[in-house]
């Protein structure tokens, strides 16, 4: 039964028929190489090269690498589940969909919602990193801030933006290749890194790999109110660094480099054969990145000692260390040049899926009547061009005009959530759809779905309070357009509406009668 009210769900016959309604058709033209492409594409980013250094120094020590293989094995819990709800259910909008199809129009609202908050926010973060980025490459000094009168603007960010809406307004498969000529640059200079930096690995850095903790440090940076962790404010729990608390602490801090795989389900609907290019594309892309990430780590916690990637070390000073720290206290200075055109062309791609699955949660949510359907026509080239343009102009202003400071946690949190509730929905759709064919089906349901929330329900209470507070004040204003605009234009409710109104004839029948 479809349910009714807030709680009517989608089909998921139903959600795979509206694919082919005229006008709002996306072209199937993805394989399951493009996929893996996207998947890597988002998630090596800037990450690689500062997060790593930064949580080594600070958090983890050497054990950095074992919270990258944490990391990965809660998100590859997670990816199991999306892999097959994909491959399941092939159609835009990834966990809003999947989520319609399971929970009903109202959790899926929230959901779409959600993820319009984090690509929109990613996005935005995204363009303002790679403006640094760029600024140190033309000698700028990391800024790319111009002045307008009492008016700063970042046309760095802006410029970055503006190619890639045109890039995905053309079509997905230009997307996917310009995608793989950039991937392919950015995973050249990380196995450069790699490889050179191994040469001066010194053994003895390694020791002791999980360091002892040192209550004093405060892996929280000595954060209290709301800018503790909601762990810590629930127990009363201090913060520590190192240690197997720091190596957890680290583990939720590095879960978030990996933050984009997730995307590659938005494609479903562009995909040439989804049953079996989903699951590949997905796990496919998450092996590659963990493969790369703990090489990186390895490299670095062995050319320096730990404690000199600490902040306030003699090495690294006031600031935080980064990748091409460890380079530097070896002389090797042309490694700082390289790692910042990996940078610049890791955000470049990061930047460019992040706005696809921006823009093909809202394609979703359009044609389901959730927004205005006329942000669902499809241009000649089969992609949303409307959509596009309008996510391109408003990511744009945010990481032009708008610092984002803590709002990259808010990133992280929609994210969790939406994982959460993906997991969940597999097994709900076990029990209630066991016929639907599956293209790839998660082993040992429900333990692994069921491990899997909890792993990321850890990993949100390593949130801070303050952004929990930001995330509930989001969603309070979802759920009041939902009832003022959503409820009311909901093609499934006008849809239900009228089946269950009898034609003229027979209302004049009953009449009679």
């Amino acid at each position: 039964m479809p349910g009714v009210g807030i709680w009517r769900t989608k089909s998921v016959e139903q959600s795979i028929s509206d694919t082919d309604e005229p006008g709002t058709r996306l072209r199937r033209e993805l394989t399951a190489w493009d996929l893996t492409v996207f998947g890597v594409a988002v998630v090596i980013g800037a990450g690689i090269f500062t997060l790593t250094a930064r949580t080594a120094g600070n958090v983890a020590g050497p054990s950095i690498s074992l919270a990258f293989v944490l990391a990965a094995i809660a998100c590859g819990l997670a990816a199991l589940c999306y892999a097959e709800f994909a491959s399941t259910v092939p159609v835009a909008g990834s966990a809003y969909t999947f989520s319609y199809a399971t929970f009903g129009e109202f959790v899926a609202w929230i959901i779409g919602w959600d993820l319009i908050l984090e690509f929109a926010l990613a996005s935005a973060v995204v363009a303002k990193g790679w403006s640094l980025y760029l600024g140190n490459v033309i000698g700028a000094s990391g800024s790319t801030t111009a002045h307008l009168g009492p008016i700063d603007f970042d046309w760095g960010a802006l410029l970055i933006i503006g190619v890639l809406t045109t890039v995905l307004a053309i079509g997905t498969k230009v997307s996917s290749r310009v995608s793989a000529v950039i991937t392919a640059i950015k995973i050249a200079v990380v196995l450069l890194v790699i490889v050179v930096g191994a040469f001066y690995i010194n053994k003895d850095n390694y020791s002791p790999y999980i360091p002892p903790t040192d209550a004093t440090a405060g892996s929280s940076g000595g954060s209290s109110g709301v800018h503790q962790t909601l762990f810590s404010f629930l127990t009363g729990a201090e913060g520590s660094s190192y240690g197997w608390y720091g190596l957890l602490a680290a583990a939720s801090l590095v879960f978030f480099a990996f933050i984009g795989f997730d995307v590659v389900a938005t494609t479903a609907e562009e995909t040439k054969n989804p049953q079996k290019a989903l699951p590949r594309g997905i796990l496919g892309s998450l092996a590659i990145v963990t493969v790369l990430y703990v090489g990186v780590t390895l490299v670095l916690t062995g050319m320096v000692k730990y404690t000199d990637l600490k902040t306030g070390s003699p090495l690294v000073g006031d600031s935080s260390a980064t990748l091409a720290t460890a380079f530097e206290a070896h002389g090797i200075t042309w490694a700082e040049m390289v790692i910042n055109f990996g940078g610049l062309a890791g955000l470049t791609t990061v930047v460019m899926v992040m706005m696809l699955g921006q823009t093909r949660v809202l394609f979703a949510m359009s044609r389901d009547g959730l927004m205005p359907r006329g942000l669902a026509k499809t241009g000649a080239k089969g992609t949303p061009v409307r959509i596009t343009v309008i996510v391109g102009v408003i990511v744009a202003l945010l990481a032009a005009f708008f610092p984002m400071g803590t709002l990259e946690e808010m990133v992280n949190i929609g994210t969790l959530f939406a994982f959460v509730l993906v997991c969940i929905g597999v097994v709900v759709l076990r029990k209630t759809r066991p016929d639907l064919p599956r293209g790839f089906r998660v082993p040992l349901v429900p333990f692994v779905p069921i491990l899997a929330v909890l792993a990321c329900g850890w990993l949100m209470l390593n949130l801070s309070v303050e952004t929990w507070i930001r995330f509930l004040v989001w969603m309070a204003i979802g759920v009041a357009i939902y009832f003022a605009y959503g409820k009311r234009k909901s093609v499934l409710g006008l849809r239900l509406a009228a089946q269950a109104t009898p034609p003229p004839e027979e209302q004049l029948e009953k009449v009679t009668v």
